[in-house]
């Protein structure tokens, strides 16, 4: 897919960098966190989290001006595990017919331009496409700014951890239709 300014695409070799440094950058300024190898892993590996497994893909969109990767957008086949996430909402997402999107992200200064709705637009595709996923699954923190509401635009709340005794780990899980 490309406009005037951004194609997206299936990541290659020569894009791993790239991404890797969106994501990292997103953790650090975003997040405030910093690198967690629990957490934050699949960053460090993107070939063997997203680019080799068959089920999975790994999509960045370019700025055609310079060739920066500026976002970035993944899927795969783990549902979310429990702990640290709810049983029931880990119940409802098994790994294997599960496509859980992650790591959709967008530098600063090239959001709210449309690049996290077309990443995972396509990201959706991949999944419907595969055959064998029966729900799309993702979990935001929404202490990030414009998370929450990106999400709620695309999604439908199965479980607001907020609203649990103690706030849990704060995090929302969502429901995405698919296509």
């Amino acid at each position: 897919m490309r406009d005037s300014y951004y194609t997206i695409r299936t990541a290659t070799a020569a894009d791993l960098d790239g991404a890797r440094a969106v994501m990292l950058d997103t953790v650090y300024r975003d997040f405030g966190t910093g690198y967690v190898p629990r957490w934050h892993g699949d960053i460090i590996d993107l070939g063997g989290a997203y680019v080799t497994p068959a089920r999975h893909t790994l999509l960045v969109a370019v700025d055609g001006r310079g060739g920066e990767v500026v976002a970035t957008g993944a899927l795969d086949s783990r549902g979310p595990a429990h702990p640290p996430n709810p049983a029931h909402v880990a119940e409802k997402y098994p790994s294997g017919v599960t496509a859980q999107l992650r790591r959709v992200y967008v530098r600063p200064e090239h959001r709210r331009r449309g690049l996290a709705r077309r990443l995972v637009d396509e990201l959706l595709a991949f999944a419907v496409a595969d055959g064998g996923y029966r729900a799309v699954y993702l979990h935001t923190d929404p202490a990030v700014t414009g998370a929450e509401p990106f999400w709620r635009s695309l999604a439908k709340v199965v479980h607001d951890e907020r609203e649990d005794a103690g706030g849990g780990q704060g995090i929302v899980h969502f429901d995405v239709p698919m296509p």
